[in-house]
């Protein structure tokens, strides 16, 4: 067992270094059986992903369980892919890519658990691309009582146990959705124009596969686009608004080396080096900062970026950059996309938890009355439960999934409740 303290720093942080983990252990089992016997006798106890929460989500007062080194490799499964809990996104892209297959889409960061970002309803980008969690066929989770589990879609309690913030159990693998492997371009432009895009923003996050907006909220334009385009799709055009295409690459940050960006400028490159931001390879930060992000209701996305624009001299001080992505409706209660095609208005903050702390509330003032359901791993101060149509029935399985809230932290107290 490993024991958190002075010597244990690599795992006493979150990955930010914002958040330093209260529980009494650290334990790496590598059979499931190990986590079925370890989570039947400990009286409080969570999963750990690869910390990147930017808070106590992932919490306990108890033993925290994390699944890296769990001996269980992945297989192909008919249209499936069964994949390890601990396993990490990027690590998934390159064996199915490998084999000749691909997952619809990833997060910017390739280094994340699948587990943990499916729990959390982390996202990739594209209109018509769901979350990642909206690619889970099936889970298969240790119970309070130590059982294993298996919930399949369709299951009557499946779609509040996909996107379930580690409240249910500890989750030991996952069955994704896969397809044919595919290629993808990365472009960048330069030169949209806030009243372009807000006046164009359907047609603007429709011209590729996957688009992101990247501004700083200051000026009459946009910072840039990034664009990654399906090489069996027609040639992304030469503008966008008025918005051209370059040439060059860039990091998302002015001062920030490409080193550990993917490849843009137009170059083919299968999907697995492609559709995140970041290479496996490279830390992608040094850990220097907060984040926060906002799902908004696609209907309500215009509105939203100009009222958030309207605080931009209180954002802006705070502010590494913003992006701004797109996806599709899914049926997982607790996701942001939950019944609607959704906007995520991401903020990546200096680490100034106090000032930023301060300012969120101005921000969900304007958000939460359009809808907007805050990204679950990371900072936010309010959450409005009317936004979630299941919350109440989450609540019921959870009763019934973990009757001694053995899973229970003080995040979830904090959110989960009436």
């Amino acid at each position: 067992m490993q024991k958190l303290g002075v010597d244990n720093g690599a795992m006493t942080d979150n990955w930010a270094q914002s958040y330093t983990y209260r529980a009494s252990s650290i334990e790496q089992p590598t059979t499931v059986s190990a986590v079925q016997e370890l989570v039947a006798r400990a009286p409080h106890v969570r999963g750990l992903g690869t910390r990147h929460s930017f808070t106590g989500l992932a919490d306990t007062s108890g033993v925290l369980v994390n699944l890296a080194k769990l001996e269980v490799e992945p297989y192909i499964d008919g249209a499936t892919v069964v994949v390890p809990g601990g396993m990490r996104y990027g690590e998934l892209a390159a064996w199915l890519q490998e084999r000749g297959f691909a997952l619809h889409n990833l997060a910017s960061l390739p280094h994340i658990s699948v587990a943990g970002a499916v729990a959390t309803g982390t996202h990739g980008s594209g209109d018509s691309n769901g979350t990642l969690a909206a690619a889970v066929a099936s889970i298969d989770l240790v119970t309070a009582s130590g059982d294993l589990v298996t919930l399949r879609r369709g299951d009557p309690d499946f779609d509040g146990a996909v996107v379930s913030l580690g409240a249910l159990g500890v989750v030991v693998s996952l069955a994704l959705d896969i397809q044919p492997t595919f290629d993808v371009r990365q472009d960048l432009y330069d030169g949209l124009s806030w009243h372009d895009l807000l006046t164009n923003l359907d047609d603007v996050t429709g011209a590729a596969y996957s688009v992101s907006i990247f501004t700083n909220w200051q000026g009459e334009s946009i910072d840039m686009l990034w664009t990654k385009s399906r090489m069996d799709a027609p040639e992304p055009a030469p503008t966008i608004f008025g918005a051209r295409r370059q040439a060059i690459e860039r990091h998302m940050l002015p001062d920030q080396a490409t080193v550990s960006t993917t490849q843009q400028g137009g170059i083919p490159g299968p999907w697995s080096d492609r559709l995140a931001h970041f290479k496996l390879e490279f830390t992608p930060s040094n850990g220097e900062e907060l984040q926060s992000e906002y799902l908004v209701p696609r209907r309500n996305a215009a509105e939203a970026l100009a009222a958030v624009r309207e605080l931009r001299d209180s954002i802006t001080p705070l502010l590494l950059i913003t992006e701004v992505r797109t996806m599709s409706a899914d049926t997982l209660w607790l996701s942001g996309a939950y019944e609607t095609d959704a906007v995520g208005i991401h903020f990546t903050w200096k680490k100034l938890p106090v000032e930023v702390e301060a300012v969120l509330p101005s921000i969900e003032a304007v958000l939460l009355p359009l809808g907007a359901r805050p990204h679950w791993g990371k900072v936010f101060t309010g959450l409005a439960a009317e936004n979630y149509p299941r919350f109440d029935d989450f609540l019921e399985v959870r009763s019934r999934f973990d009757p001694t809230l053995k899973f229970d932290n003080e995040f979830l107290r904090k959110f989960l409740s009436r």
